[in-house]
């Protein structure tokens, strides 16, 4: 049995990728949201909520609830989309518990709240800048802080339903429920919570999608050059990556001309740029972004 190298460093990579992004959300979440009693979505936000009203530890409901959904998942989802999800649950749980130790305490034993009195909302844009970045850093690497991800994966396999529909209703769900907890204070004050709570939603929904799309940014490159032989080869070999040949006609000069045609993503430009250069400085070239490129090497065709 041969050793796929590649492979073995690409999930290396992930799970480098994953630790990194936890330790961002756990950092996050401790520090920015826990002290002034912000509430979010997924199993993070039932396990705050059940921390502010009750004073039960925040990452051992956070593995209890995780390891249940997970038992129930299991048989639907499989081991293979569940593996760095048990880690990444493993990790924050562990990383949630780690980074409480490290908070500043006042005498009563509350958190510290590091921005001062009465700077909630500031709290909540860092806080939410900061795990909606994280979340996304875990997407990237093909990961999942598992929770609602494994409700909305489940219900997505067998229902007509997105994901982000189904992760937009536990979401609401979960923070609408502080409107029912008394230990919240009168109504108003739980209408405080719950309108804090939809903040964050947006925040860390925004931050997320601006890291997936800002990766996942595609662009097209013409190359029209006598040398494209060797552009087309040093492509090809140095970023491993594929190159179309077409036929051109000069309709002023009458010549034939061979045009590269590269799909790449955004952040392949410079090297392109840099390979195009080093051999024919004298190239005609023309880049544009493209709305999505689906297929081998980019995003898969998800319609059915």
């Amino acid at each position: 049995m041969t050793i796929d190298h590649k492979l073995i460093l690409k999930e290396i990579q992930d799970y480098v990728g994953i630790t990194l992004g936890l330790l961002l959300y756990s950092f996050g979440f401790t520090v920015f949201l826990m002290p002034y009693e912000i509430v979010t979505g997924g199993v993070a936000g039932i396990s705050a909520i059940i921390f502010y009203a009750t004073g039960f530890n925040i990452e051992y409901s956070y593995f209890l609830i995780n390891a249940l959904l997970l038992i129930v998942a299991l048989r639907i989802l499989g081991w293979k989309f569940l593996s760095k999800t048990i880690y990444a649950i493993l990790v924050l749980s562990f990383l949630l518990g780690f980074f409480q130790t490290l908070m500043p305490r006042d005498e009563a034993g509350n958190f510290v709240k590091i921005l001062g009195e009465g700077q909630n909302f500031m709290s909540l844009i860092l806080g939410c800048t900061m795990t909606g970045s994280a979340l996304g850093i875990v997407f990237l690497n093909n990961g999942s802080t598992g929770g609602t991800d494994i409700i909305a994966a489940s219900v997505n396999k067998y229902h007509d339903f997105s994901l982000g529909t189904v992760l937009t209703f536990l979401d609401l769900l979960i923070i609408g429920s502080c409107l029912l907890i008394p230990a919240f204070g009168d109504m108003l004050q739980r209408t405080y919570m719950v309108v804090f709570g939809l903040c964050t939603m947006v925040i860390e929904n925004f931050m997320l999608d601006f890291l997936m799309n800002r990766q996942r940014q595609s662009v097209q490159f013409m190359i029209f050059s006598k040398k494209w032989q060797e552009i087309a080869n040093a492509i090809g070999t140095q970023l491993e990556h594929g190159v179309t040949i077409l036929d051109g006609h000069g309709w002023y000069t009458g010549h034939e001309q061979k045009v590269l045609c590269i799909l790449a993503k955004k952040n392949e430009s410079t090297v392109i740029f840099r390979i195009i250069k080093s051999i024919d400085p004298q190239a005609f070239v023309s880049q544009s972004a493209v709305i999505g490129v689906f297929g081998e090497g980019f995003d898969q065709i998800k319609v059915k």
